[in-house]
């Protein structure tokens, strides 16, 4: 069974001055960790390492340019390609909001030939939830259903594995 790195097909368009792309070429690290681990919420203090190999596992990654070729805003997807799909880590640069480009990264990921007939996608948010809503995304029907695991939690942390 092969079990490498499967590409996906490069998807890019324009929305408004902006383009948007799936090429992970173009994405700019230093713009991604930056907001990653100082403005956002949810990754506050993650260090470049660990944003430089949750890109490179993610099957996509997707940006936004502005008209100088800035990376403007970005999001990623963690996915089996038959199953199940995580959406993560989307943002766009304050000085670009209110531009539509959360909608133009998140609709051209969840919609991407790779992903799209997925029947379970996740993501998980504080506050855009009117955002996500607009692409399908609903509450979980029973979240007592789900558990998360933290290296922290693990009662047999410091073990050695079996």
């Amino acid at each position: 069974m092969h079990t490498g790195q499967v590409t996906a097909p490069i998807v890019e368009k324009l929305h408004r001055e902006y383009l948007i792309s799936t090429d992970p070429a173009r994405l700019d690290l230093d713009v991604i960790c930056a907001y990653l681990s100082t403005d956002s919420y949810w990754a506050e203090g993650r260090d470049r390492d660990t944003v430089e190999r949750s890109i490179v596992h993610s099957h996509l990654v997707i940006g936004a340019y502005d008209d100088s070729d800035n990376q403007v805003g970005f999001a990623r997807m963690v996915t089996d390609l038959a199953t199940w799909a995580w959406l993560c880590d989307v943002f766009v640069l304050p000085a670009h909001g209110g531009k539509g480009l959360g909608s133009a990264l998140v609709g051209t990921i969840v919609r991407h030939e790779s992903v799209v007939a997925i029947k379970r996608q996740f993501l998980a948010t504080a506050d855009a939830h009117g955002l996500y809503a607009k692409f399908g995304f609903t509450a979980l029907d029973d979240p007592s259903r789900w558990m998360h695991r933290s290296p922290d939690t693990d009662p047999a942390r410091g073990e050695k594995p079996t």
